[in-house]
């Protein structure tokens, strides 16, 4: 029988085919968005871009306390700030999407494309799905408009029950 942090995990992840990526395009992704951070190369930030590679290569999302605990089971002595600002960084840059849930926890993942994109998020396993597509820009600019706001950017993300979690109910 699977546990339930099990079936989670499970839950979390894609397969590079679901996905379309090739390993080779995660890990040049991760390789030069850290080389474009233009920090020295330390043996923490080696290790986090190791464990980015593969994270991304099983489509999983994590939480950065997650990745820390992953990354102390081989690398004990590894910073959590190094960690947290590592990942702040990636996101900054959108190679890492975060997700928020309803409930105040947070997910991330990394991005299957460098484009912009919206995501489907699971409120019970917290899988996420890239969704390629988008609102017109002009029903941007009308909800801007309608608000006397001016829009710079904009996230969206639905959340619902993905199928594996409809068919456990």
């Amino acid at each position: 029988m699977q546990t339930a942090e099990s079936m989670h995990a499970r839950r979390k992840r894609l397969s590079s085919e679901e996905r379309g990526k090739s390993p080779m395009d995660i890990e040049k992704r991760i390789n030069e968005a850290f080389e474009e951070l233009g920090e020295r190369k330390t043996e923490p930030r080696r290790v986090i871009a190791k464990s980015l590679i593969r994270l991304g290569r099983s489509g999983s999302a994590f939480s950065a306390d997650e990745l820390l605990q992953k990354l102390r089971r081989t690398n004990p002595r590894i910073g959590r700030a190094t960690v947290y600002r590592s990942i702040d960084k990636l996101v900054r840059m959108k190679v890492l999407d975060r997700i928020e849930f309803a409930d105040g926890t947070h997910s991330f993942r990394l991005c299957e494309t460098d484009h912009h994109h919206h995501h489907l998020a699971c409120t019970k396993c917290h899988r996420v799905i890239e969704l390629d597509l988008c609102l017109e820009s002009e029903m941007i600019t009308a909800i801007g408009r309608k608000e006397s706001f001016e829009i710079d950017d904009h996230s969206i993300t639905l959340f619902g029950l993905c199928r594996e979690c409809r068919h456990l109910e």
